[in-house]
């Protein structure tokens, strides 16, 4: 086990060389010191309340081995820990322990200020790992519902790499199927409206929602069967790669790639790789007849496919009867690519809890192919992003543009924040923040929530300055900028035993516990609890900018241990949103 954790690692190696000397017996006939070692650095956590100490230590796996009551090995626990660093007290089985501001001070606020304590290993070797996300659809427009999949997936991908994991980024568009054809129709039987200059891939998804109302008020007359059969023709067409529709979708593809691009530059969002459907599309169901061919595959009502009912699964089909192909048919020839090609260990799927059958079928089938990453396949579901008033859906209409909706949070943020700078900023500074802000209060409240809970919408809610919000972590990172630019530090020794306010070692006991929240958030997959740690900080540290004078305090020494400490909050402020994908704004 890696102990990146110095806080940690001092008390783990105290309580073992006082478990050491004190139960001589436990070393090496129960327990291999190494073995002991690691165990008392798992069971270390924060205390449960501030005021009773830094870390609590559990004694009842030393208590089981031993034979003997967790209070009374607490007790002995407590009374051999003599360093001056540490005080120690036993409480039922728990022994609480707090160290030093001295400590603290040199372990990890020195290291903070340097950057050091951010460069630490926080993992040991794990796998080779590819996170697909953010799959949307070309001719449809990029709606707020999109940004849960997309802010989760780059949450994912900076964690996992913060904390040492080689980590693969991918995206998989879907640039073919039904959604295509019908916008496709509608562009060429019945729009009316003039091709735009600019944003034609956001014209396009209205073209799409133009479509399906237009098909749905159609349904039951002579002209659905027509509609029918036209789509079909289309999709024909495109998967024969020839033809005026074929052109179009070439044309039009573009549209939405670039839009997706230009998304993806503002939400600072890179990929390794970039994958489509329509080049899965052919070789996948061709795949499948081979594997068909080999044995691998059985035959079901026309369609080929897997049989997983005696595992609850159903059949999964991998070609209907027409011989077309579906999106298990894409997903098992784009998984071989990654496990072969670009040699990943591990898969981890960003998908909605809609497509929980779909991919365990998917996984299973690989599985039973004889792929062994299959069993390291993962996909985290996540709950649906819904406005105050229901579901969106951009085949009725019923969305949130995202483009529209940044600027109008840019617009509200400096109409209602920023508008008091006019005279004091630029307009580019006034134009850089309000972007800041508005990118911030939207991943924060895409990320805040657990995945499995639905996410509602409500823009004024996220661009809150108090409350848990984006906007109010990014504010107190703000506000520790101006208080460093207003009272610079003027010695870099510091006298960290000063610091002994409750609200100053409340800030000691939070930032210590930066990388081992990040790294077990990246192991659990939930950059909520990230959200989680952020917002604590932050409201710790604001307030101990109302109970202690800071740049104004009078006394040289708790003065700059004041201003070193803030200066380490916000620099850990500033990691703490990098590693979620936000800004921080060095002025609000």
């Amino acid at each position: 086990m890696i102990k990146h954790d110095s806080i940690r690692h001092l008390v783990t190696q105290t309580i073992l060389n006082v478990v050491s000397s004190t139960y001589p017996e436990l070393i090496p006939q129960v327990l291999a010191k190494e073995a002991l070692e690691d165990e008392i650095y798992k069971a270390l956590v924060l205390a449960p309340q501030s005021e009773l100490g830094d870390l609590a230590f559990g004694c009842f796996i030393l208590a089981k081995n031993l034979k003997k009551s967790p209070a009374d090995v607490a007790k002995a626990i407590a009374a051999g820990i003599m360093d001056t660093d540490l005080k120690a007290v036993a409480a039922g089985p728990y022994v609480n322990i707090t160290v030093a501001s001295a400590i603290h001070g040199e372990q990890v606020i020195r290291k903070i200020l340097d950057g050091s304590y951010f460069k630490k290993q926080l993992v040991e070797k794990s796998p080779k790992t590819m996170i697909e996300y953010s799959q949307p659809n070309t001719h449809k427009e990029l709606h707020v519902g999109h940004m849960r999949n997309l802010c989760l997936g780059d949450a994912l991908v900076r964690m996992l790499r913060y904390s040492g994991r080689e980590i693969v980024s991918s995206t998989f568009p879907g640039d073919m199927g039904t959604h295509v054809a019908k916008c496709l129709w509608y562009m060429k039987k019945h729009n009316q409206e003039p091709e735009p200059e600019t944003g034609k891939g956001e014209w396009l998804g209205r073209m799409y929602s133009k479509a399906n109302l237009l098909l749905e008020d159609q349904n039951g007359t002579p002209q659905e069967a027509i509609n029918r059969q036209e789509l079909t023709a289309i999709l024909h067409e495109l998967e024969s790669k020839s033809g005026p529709y074929f052109e179009l979708w070439k044309t039009t593809r573009e549209w939405s790639i670039e839009l997706m691009k230009k998304v993806y530059k503002w939400a600072d969002v890179t990929f390794d790789e970039w994958y489509f459907e329509s080049t899965m599309d052919t070789p996948s169901a061709q795949w499948v007849k081979e594997l068909y061919a080999e044995g691998k595959l059985e035959l079901s009502e026309g369609a080929i496919g897997k049989n997983l009912e005696s595992e609850n699964l159903g059949f999964c089909m991998l070609l209907k009867s027409d011989g077309t192909g579906l999106y298990a048919t894409k997903d098992l020839l784009l998984a071989k690519h990654k496990f072969e090609d670009v040699k990943i260990e591990k898969s981890v799927y960003v998908v909605d809890m809609r497509q929980a059958l779909h991919f365990k079928q998917v996984f299973r089938v690989l599985e039973i192919l004889g792929f062994e990453q299959a069993k390291n396949c993962f996909h985290l579901q996540y709950n649906y992003v819904e406005l105050p008033d229901g579901a969106m859906s951009s085949r009725k209409g019923n969305i949130v543009p995202l483009t529209d909706l940044v600027h109008r949070m840019e617009d509200h943020v400096k109409t209602t924040y920023l508008a008091r700078y006019t005279n004091e900023w630029t307009a580019e500074e006034i134009q850089k923040t309000a972007e800041q802000v508005a990118k911030g209060a939207i991943f924060y409240g895409m990320l805040r929530m657990d995945t499995n809970k639905k996410i509602v919408f409500d823009m004024n809610e996220w661009l809150k300055l108090d409350g848990e919000s984006g906007p109010f972590i990014q504010y107190s990172h703000a506000r520790i900028s101006s208080l460093a630019r207003k009272f610079p530090r003027t010695s870099q020794q510091v006298k960290w035993d000063v610091l002994t306010h409750p609200a100053e070692r409340q800030l000691l006991q939070a930032l210590f516990g930066f990388n081992s929240s990040v790294a077990q958030a990246a192991e659990n997959f939930k950059p909520a609890a990230i959200c989680t740690y952020l917002y604590e900080l932050a409201k710790k540290f604001n307030v101990f900018y109302h109970e202690c004078a800071i740049g104004t305090e009078k006394d040289e020494a708790l003065r700059e241990a004041r201003l070193a400490l803030s200066s380490a909050v916000g620099i850990t402020l500033k990691q703490g949103l990098g590693v979620l994908g936000m800004p921080a704004p060095e002025k609000m």
